[in-house]
């Protein structure tokens, strides 16, 4: 495995866990969508501190360009998260997630039609066991009830889930950096959730003590920062499609993470879910012949 799947892979685990942090911060009394700002807004602080390090110049962006970043910011980001959680107050989690996990295949179809990647009968096998494994990971087929509007919530999830890598691919050959297209996706989806939600009593509850102070930087620097920094590096070395079935991972470890950590019972087809994950995984990185 190349560098830069392993930070897709990377970047997979530690949104893994973004569950794990958001449980924690509804305890301190922030709610999902004030979350979204704590998420985003710690992990723009934090591009632009490396930023201001290592190279001040990747602040610079043309007018022209926006665009891209607009994308990834509020078309993606925020516009996903926004999706996903009308989704799952419309119906039941585990379907809403296998909604969400449509993103693969949006991925791997625009990349053929926008940049000409080809479908390989990789790809597509991997994509097909990665999706039935992220299905029985969630849970799904237990009687869920699914509604118009749960579904089109749901694949707009997907939809805007998928995006940030399409519009992320764009930015990258326009010549920008990781960097630059984390901290003003971040920045942009901080602003537009503040200006929509407009959060009452988030900065009393998210100082309001030591503990809550260094869950919301925990939240911030490992649900978001870490994860965007791997998966935007990855992105310079690997193709879309192939970048989006590796970070489905992501529902494997926050699997894992309910069972371990709230001691969630792992059923016999989330067992088998994990494993066809893990085997498109295997299937992708497999070496070719040349």
């Amino acid at each position: 495995m190349n560098r830069h799947a392993a930070a897709v892979l990377g970047g997979g685990l530690f949104w893994g866990f973004m569950g794990f942090f958001t449980r924690h911060l509804m305890g301190f009394g922030i709610d999902a969508n004030s979350a979204i700002i704590v998420r985003c807004g710690i992990a723009a602080v934090c591009f632009g501190i490396l930023i201001l390090v290592r190279e001040p110049g990747q602040f610079r962006v043309r007018p022209k360009d926006m665009w891209c970043f607009l994308g990834t910011g509020l078309v993606s980001l925020l516009f996903f998260t926004f999706c996903y959680f009308h989704a799952i107050s419309l119906m039941s989690l585990s379907a809403a997630a296998i909604l969400l996990y449509t993103a693969p295949t949006i991925v791997m179809l625009l990349s053929a039609l926008l940049f000409r990647e080809k479908i390989t009968k990789t790809k597509a096998a991997a994509v097909v066991l990665s999706f039935a494994g992220c299905c029985l990971v969630s849970g799904i087929g237990t009687g869920t009830v699914l509604t118009l509007r749960g579904i089109l919530f749901g694949l707009g999830s997907g939809l805007g889930y998928a995006l940030y890598t399409i519009f992320s691919r764009y930015a990258l050959l326009r010549g920008y950096s990781s960097s630059t297209i984390n901290f003003y996706s971040c920045l942009l989806a901080a602003a537009g959730a503040a200006l929509i939600w407009r959060p009452a009593g988030l900065l009393a509850a998210a100082s309001a003590s030591l503990p809550s102070v260094l869950w919301c930087l925990a939240t911030g620097c490992l649900s978001c920062f870490v994860p965007y920094l791997l998966y935007t590096y990855g992105l310079t070395g690997l193709e879309n499609g192939r970048a989006s079935i590796l970070a489905s991972v992501e529902p494997v470890v926050a699997s894992l993470v309910g069972v371990f950590l709230f001691h969630e019972s792992m059923t016999v087809p989330a067992a088998a879910g994990v494993i066809l994950v893990l085997t498109a995984i295997l299937l992708l990185n497999r070496r070719q012949k040349t």
